[in-house]
């Protein structure tokens, strides 16, 4: 029986690097590449870039510390947040979509002060 907990175990731990590998580095946020066409709107081409900029960025060294891990983690995650909100207040024709939009930036860019204040007090960058 223990056994088969180790290999569960395993196998969970395989997941993530398994779904990476296949080009869906962010789990449930990412959705199978479509290619790219060069009639393709340019909200789209932005949207592309913010996410290819935030899935890169969120490949990062762990440290083994679960709360500095998960702030460099989240700093990139959400300063995509950022981008496709920039993306979106370019291109939104829908108020309730740019009022989401400016939300969204003035919070993240708040959250990414502060987390990178906490890392700086522990002694990271």
């Amino acid at each position: 029986m223990k056994r088969c907990y180790l290999m569960l175990a395993a196998m969970v731990a395989l997941v993530p690097s398994l779904a990476f590998a296949q080009g869906h580095p962010h789990g449930a946020h990412s959705t199978p590449m479509q290619s790219q066409s060069s009639s393709e709107a340019s909200s789209t081409k932005g949207y592309r870039e913010a996410n290819a900029k935030m899935h890169r960025d969120m490949d990062i060294a762990f440290s083994g510390d679960s709360d500095v891990d998960f702030v460099h983690g989240m700093i990139p995650h959400h300063q995509g947040a950022i981008d496709m909100a920039k993306v979106a207040l370019q291109h939104a024709k829908d108020e309730q979509i740019r009022k989401w939009a400016t939300d969204v930036i003035r919070e993240q860019e708040r959250e990414i002060a502060e987390m990178r204040e906490w890392l700086k007090k522990k002694g990271f960058k």
